[in-house]
């Protein structure tokens, strides 16, 4: 069974309540970076040229849930598509996304109109799923649309109580959702092989559930980032003062034993660009294998580079989530950019390559490479979620065809 999608359903003089992810950075009251904006245009288009109208919801930052908290306003996020899209009405009613005036601009929208309700999270019943607050939200369509990816795995009242309290109303899922959802779930099961899985970030805990679901299924697995040391660790190398999550050297060790035992190949670090902390202007010295103490392995080193593009120079299907050093620091970006290059290459020999998201997609922006991949996931949590083969609630709620 197939999941009903937006472009399949009559719009028409309705009210489309959708819920997005417009969970964006702001710096002195205004949008730093529009991407999840820009994103979420498709689906807004597709009503307003149909003759519908919107009604967007969406969370932005970590508010307390007891009330407004003007840091986390999407007012900006309202300005900032007035700006995009001119030719349509976009208004922002009020400060509560469920009170009279919010209901009230609800009921006086007309077809090609949009609303932005504001931030959901600065009612508790947003995180806790609550059905009273989630009926609230509900009333205010005549069609659910979900094309939030980047929350898809949270069981959040406007993921999973809105839909469930608008049945039987129609519930379908946007085209980043869709598009989201197809390059992720089908990036390993359907796959042009070979298939190599680059993981970095600074934690193994997030991503030991993706390395477990892969073996056996892809063809390379890559591991760099600070999460590489706790597996070097538990090699008995030397890692010096870099990060090590010491609850997790047993959980790596036995990876170490499944991937030895597996079709799959996986590839650790050979050397390491390291600093005697992560600051620029700090000492940088590479070392091969072992780290001195004292210092901190920062980014994967040169030969490591060479070592990691071989297979990936062969890749069919390439996916990557999480940055294989301190990116945001010089010198310690040049491995992540430098893997980045190669797999925008790859990408133009034909490959599949997915970022998955979160800090990979903020590294590839960085370097001015997002354009150069064939998807780059809105959904950092997500993507690696649907990684590892887990199923969402917030896709089982929605129209089956």
């Amino acid at each position: 069974m197939a999941i009903q999608t937006l472009d399949r359903v009559d719009v028409s003089g309705k009210r489309v309540l959708m819920r997005v992810d417009f969970n964006v950075p702001l710096e002195k009251g205004a949008v730093a970076d529009d991407l999840r904006i820009v994103a979420a245009l498709p689906a807004i288009d597709s009503v307003l040229s149909r003759g519908g109208s919107v009604v967007l919801i969406s969370h932005l930052g970590r508010p307390e849930g007891t009330g407004v908290e003007e840091k986390y306003s999407l007012r900006p996020v309202a300005a900032r598509l007035a700006e995009l899209r001119p030719a349509a009405k976009v208004s922002f009613p009020s400060a509560d996304c469920v009170d009279a005036a919010a209901a009230a601009a609800v009921a006086a929208l007309r077809p090609g109109e949009v609303l932005l309700l504001e931030n959901l999270r600065f009612h508790g019943g947003e995180k806790r799923g609550d059905p009273a607050f989630a009926a609230k939200l509900a009333a205010y369509g005549d069609i659910y649309c979900n094309d939030a990816f980047g929350t898809a795995h949270r069981p959040d009242a406007s993921m999973v109580a809105v839909p469930k309290a608008m049945a039987p109303k129609p519930r379908v899922m946007g085209p980043l959702m869709a598009k989201e959802v197809n390059y992720l779930r089908d990036a390993v099961a359907h796959a042009k092989r070979p298939v190599a899985v680059v993981l970095g970030g600074a934690k193994v805990s997030d991503k030991i559930g993706v390395i477990e679901h892969c073996i056996d299924r892809v063809d390379f697995i890559l591991v760099g980032g600070a999460m590489a040391y706790t597996f070097l660790k538990a090699l008995g190398r030397r890692v010096g003062s870099s990060r090590v999550e010491e609850g997790k050297v047993k959980d790596a060790h036995a990876m170490i034993q499944r991937l030895a035992e597996s079709p799959t190949k996986g590839m650790l670090p050979i050397d390491h660009v390291c600093g005697k902390e992560l600051a620029e202007g700090t000492p940088v010295k590479v070392f091969d294998e072992q780290i001195e103490d004292g210092w901190m392995g920062l980014d994967i080193g040169p030969r490591s580079v060479i070592r990691f593009a071989e297979p990936l120079r062969e890749a069919g299907t390439i996916v990557w989530n999480g940055p294989l050093g301190a990116f945001e620091t010089r010198p310690f970006d040049a491995g992540t950019r430098l893997i980045a290059e190669v797999i925008a290459r790859q990408t133009q020999r034909g490959a599949t390559t997915i970022i998955g998201g979160g800090d990979t997609a903020a590294a590839v922006e960085s370097f001015g490479l997002a354009d150069q991949f064939s998807h780059v996931s809105t959904g950092g949590g997500a993507s690696l979620e649907l990684l590892e083969g887990r199923e969402f609630e917030s896709l089982k709620v929605l129209d089956q065809v």
